[in-house]
């Protein structure tokens, strides 16, 4: 049977993982590698984007005096990210496959140097036969350098690597029409561009991870909008990877429907770069409505009015509308005292040229 996907991103979350006392799920894990080792074996390429690491460490530590959530957090991830990923190296062997671990940061998306390193290594890792298995690296994230949680590193991870397909996997069959405790409420199994979901998400957040449906919605949103298939299942359903692949119509979960536009390398990046933002460029009324049209254009210094902050030459700069509202991010390609020379004025290089430009 040809399959749909022949690269895939899994985001495995902590509510799958973990048990109700809050420790490693181990039998949870051993299905869902054996899921992985299945593709593999049909020759499906899969990166792993795996939580676990704060749950792992819990069950080894007995801590002296309490500690704060972000000392909490450092400690129970590094003693656990060793414990998870030696868990994932033992149950890929029994299936001779090798697996690799990738540990990120926010920052290290944050320059487009960074990321086409990140991009290689797995790229290299993919092309021996290795799973890559990411999380982020906890022990040095903390606050405002932290992920939501990882639906938004999958989403950048699944761009990053053009994949075809992200599937997250939580607790939960998919996005539903009601509340999921609500009998009459049924999964929304198809989602296409532009349906309005507000109705629907409720904005609770999980209760051993860091995000909510809300975050994997908005991220599902961002990924689909880029040309890739977008799944959300529950991870703790008997095969659930396999079937998803193999009985798509069959296989209960919330789908989200991939743009047929074609998105380069580049602006994928910029498109998940808006946390890194170093200033503002607000425009003009006119250069507004360019903007909004199907036209291929460039943030020319004329149809600029106003530039907030201090940004250098390739820095990512949010854009804004005559009325202040985020239109888009871009790169900048020129310094913010270039750009504040230059405003207003004709006959001007871009200040963000349209290759280097997301518009949202």
């Amino acid at each position: 049977m040809k399959q749909e996907f022949t690269r895939i991103a899994v985001k495995v979350g902590s509510n799958v993982l973990t048990r109700r006392d809050g420790t490693l799920d181990v039998t949870r894990m051993s299905a869902l590698v054996d899921q992985i080792a299945e593709l593999h074996k049909t020759g499906v390429e899969v990166i792993l984007i795996s939580s676990g690491a704060v749950a792992s460490g819990r069950s080894e530590i007995r801590t002296i005096k309490k500690l704060d959530s972000v000392d909490q957090r450092q400690l129970f991830s590094a003693v656990g990210q060793a414990k998870l990923i030696n868990r994932y190296y033992e149950l890929f062997r029994d299936h001779a496959i090798p697996v690799g671990q990738v540990l990120t940061t926010k920052e290290s998306f944050g320059t487009r140097r960074h990321y086409l390193n990140q991009k290689n290594c797995m790229t290299v890792m993919l092309e021996n036969g290795v799973i890559p298995i990411v999380n982020e690296n906890d022990t040095i994230s903390v606050t405002e350098l932290m992920f939501t949680d990882n639906d938004e590193l999958s989403g950048l991870i699944a761009s990053m690597m053009d994949t075809q397909a992200l599937i997250i996997l939580s607790n939960i069959d998919g996005i539903y029409n009601g509340s999921p405790t609500d009998p009459s409420s049924s999964v929304i199994r198809e989602i296409g561009h532009g349906k309005d979901l507000s109705n629907y998400i409720q904005a609770s957040k999980s209760s051993f991870g860091r995000g909510g449906m809300l975050t994997k919605t908005n991220i599902a949103r961002k990924v689909a909008d880029e040309g890739i298939t977008v799944i959300i299942a529950n991870g703790k359903r008997d095969n659930i990877l396999v079937d998803l692949l193999q009985h798509p119509k069959e296989t209960l979960c919330t789908r989200f429907t991939p743009s047929k536009e074609p998105v380069s390398s580049v602006k994928k990046w910029i498109a998940h770069s808006e946390g890194f933002a170093k200033g503002e460029i607000h425009i003009n009324e006119q250069a507004t409505e360019v903007l909004a049209s199907d036209k291929a254009v460039s943030i020319l210094p004329i149809g600029i009015i106003k530039i907030e902050g201090e940004f250098e030459k390739d820095d990512i700069v949010r854009i804004f509308n005559f009325e202040g509202v985020p239109v888009g991010v871009g790169k900048a390609n020129c310094d913010s005292a270039q750009a504040r020379e230059a405003m207003g004025k004709h006959g001007k290089k871009a200040v963000v040229h349209y290759d280097y430009l997301y518009i949202e």
